[in-house]
């Protein structure tokens, strides 16, 4: 059975930082492009970062340019989410996935999902 799980999200402050995980199970995440994306409350799921499969290319949505980075650890079958200088308006619910075919950022483009963690930035 395919699975992602997302983990490391939580509460953090204006500024802070934290790091996502997306480990798979029961597929090997070699073959995959991985994208993160997130959903906010009334909002469309929007693509934040996505990686290709080799690593070598690597995709960011505007708004996380210069404080997010993606990488990942195919040794260890996850892909990791840099989030620093966090905003509030970064709040929302994080969802990796995995695609066969593509790196590109759009989420129709993905087939399997986690099933979220939820980041918050307060004060």
């Amino acid at each position: 059975q395919l699975q992602l799980v997302e983990s490391g999200g939580g509460l953090v402050q204006p500024g802070g930082s934290l790091r996502l995980s997306c480990a798979a199970s029961g597929f090997t995440l070699d073959y995959y492009a991985i994208g993160w994306f997130r959903q906010a409350p009334g909002k469309e799921r929007e693509g934040v970062s996505c990686i290709s499969k080799s690593g070598i290319i690597t995709n960011y949505a505007d708004s996380v340019k210069g404080r997010f980075t993606i990488s990942r650890e195919n040794a260890r079958n996850t892909v990791y989410l840099q989030m620093n200088s966090l905003k509030p308006e970064d709040t929302a619910v994080y969802y990796c996935a995995a695609s066969a075919y593509t790196s590109n950022c759009r989420p129709t483009s993905y087939a399997y999902w986690g099933q979220g963690t939820q980041v918050t930035v307060s004060s």
